[in-house]
């Protein structure tokens, strides 16, 4: 019995990570295969990242929600560059119009902010990624 749980247990976790595998040593990111909605309207996305460097500005994980023909940006988390694997979580209260449970689609960005020609921060996308996610 100890040995079938051992063995679900490394199965979850390479399958929590395996968008990443393949990427050793290179920045990352994926999207679980599912978010939550709740009756105030809060909205939570997540999955994992990996980046290797933040010196040249910080990094952040950001996402966006679109079902039917609404979309909005959901939260953004500042990330930890130091080439692990890290899970994000980004929440936003979206009232007008809601989201509601059911299928959805989740864009996610690494993005590294760096000093522009002007001084002003630009964006650097690290990583992008896209998923179909079932809100629960």
């Amino acid at each position: 019995m100890r040995v079938r749980l051992a063995l679900a247990a490394g199965i979850l976790l390479a399958a929590a990570v395996a968008p990443l595998a393949h990427a050793e040593g290179t920045d990352g990111l994926s999207v679980y295969g599912y978010g939550t909605v709740t009756a105030d309207s809060t909205v939570t996305l997540s999955g994992t990242y990996r980046c290797l460097d933040d010196s040249a500005g910080a990094v952040f994980v950001s996402s966006t929600l679109v079902q039917g023909d609404h979309s909005a940006g959901i939260g953004g988390t500042r990330a930890v560059c130091d080439g692990h694997i890290h899970q994000w979580f980004n929440t936003a209260v979206v009232k007008d119009p809601a989201y509601r449970p059911g299928a959805a689609r989740v864009q996610a960005t690494l993005m590294q902010l760096t000093p522009g020609e002007t001084g002003l921060p630009e964006p650097e996308f690290l990583a992008v990624e896209e998923s179909d996610v079932e809100l629960r």
